[in-house]
């Protein structure tokens, strides 16, 4: 989350605008989204008469700006709007939302004027891809930006020195009720055996934490005349881009290849545990990550919770996980068990701060 007490502060080269804001990270609580707002500062002289604007957008990059080829854009803006400051079309007071706004105003003057924009209810979490070691430029992610710049008007050309660009996250907590624990089992009966084989895997809960370990109950009944030879035991990433192909990229962020074999007529109850985190995944091409400010380090994308009744074909990149458990013998027996990993709310847990105390430490 963007630091208390700090303020965000970025101005044009030319010095016509500059943005104000108290934070960059906005929570979706999937039934309503914190409002963006700050205050744009204004140098009249430097204007000479042009006005001033600021515009919030969602913006789906599924390639780089210069790989754009006969008119064919690698990105798709999935919502902008655009707010004139100045001159003001109301009151000032009348335009301050929020108690750090009137200090801001306060502390710049005269020539500082209010914003505030709220999400629609529709729209995705900051969220990308991760590129290869290889790869360079923007790769697929869906990203947030806060733009103000100077112009004749809304539609006249804008130069690059009078605007200025702040990107923020909008980004989602785990909901505080937290449903059934996972569990599933499944049967296999073979053709040269009697008995079959039976699997039954379960967790402790539903949600989990960025960086807190995942405990998979294995319970393993091999009635059969058949032979175990390993248990393999993965939390998987699921990412769907669902904007503009709908692939899917399916990443093990964790696995655990026991090397446990379970003979014909014996059984096997055991607990594994597994900690996916972002810093054993670095060099990998296609792993989903929360959207990062720059110099910011980032971790394994969160679950994507979508409100009912939208469309997801909106949301650009879907992020779901799953533990699978295998069992080898020839071929595969195996159970999926649907889980939900996410960041808690800041109040209720300190989790962040430990994952963040985990990565400064953990070997690269």
């Amino acid at each position: 989350m963007s630091p208390k007490n700090v303020i965000f502060k970025k101005m044009a080269k030319d010095k016509s605008v500059g943005v104000y804001m108290a934070k960059r990270d906005f929570v979706d609580r999937v039934d309503s989204v914190d409002p963006v707002d700050g205050v744009i500062l204004v140098d009249p002289e430097v204007l000479k008469g042009k006005k001033a604007f600021v515009q919030l957008s969602c913006t789906f990059r599924y390639g780089r700006d210069d790989m754009d080829v006969m008119g064919i854009a690698f990105r798709r803006e999935i919502y902008m709007a655009i707010r004139q400051v100045y001159p003001p079309m109301q009151d000032r007071e009348q335009s301050t939302h929020t108690k750090m706004q009137g200090k801001l105003l306060r502390k710049l003057g005269d020539n500082a004027f209010p914003f505030f924009f709220e999400f629609p209810d529709n729209l995705p979490c900051s969220v990308g891809l991760q590129p290869g070691p290889k790869d360079s430029g923007k790769q697929c992610v869906v990203e947030f930006e806060v733009k103000a710049f100077s112009a004749e008007s809304q539609e006249a050309k804008v130069r690059k020195r009078s605007t200025v660009h702040l990107m923020i996250r909008k980004l989602q907590y785990a909901p505080e009720n937290s449903g059934t624990a996972p569990s599933g089992k499944t049967t296999r009966e073979f053709v040269m055996s009697d008995k079959p084989l039976h699997l039954e895997a379960s967790l402790d809960k539903e949600i989990y934490y960025h960086g807190e370990p995942i405990n998979v109950c294995v319970d393993v009944t091999n009635s059969s005349n058949k032979n175990v030879k390993n248990i393999i035991v993965s939390v998987d990433q699921v990412a769907t881009v669902v904007l503009y192909s709908n692939d899917s990229y399916v990443r093990a962020v964790a696995l655990e290849e026991s090397g446990d074999a379970v003979a014909a007529g014996a059984s096997l109850k055991k607990v594994y545990t597994l900690t996916p985190l972002l810093i054993c995944n670095r060099e990998r091409r296609g792993i989903a990550v929360d959207g990062k400010l720059k110099h910011e380090d980032t971790n394994l994308a969160s679950s994507s919770i979508v409100k009912e009744g939208v469309l997801k074909e909106v949301l650009g990149i879907l992020v779901s996980y799953r533990v699978m458990v295998k069992l080898i013998i020839g071929g595969e027996v195996g159970v999926e068990l649907p889980l939900t990993l996410m960041h808690p709310k800041p109040d209720l847990a300190s989790w962040k701060r430990r994952w963040c105390l985990r990565s400064s430490s953990a070997p690269t």
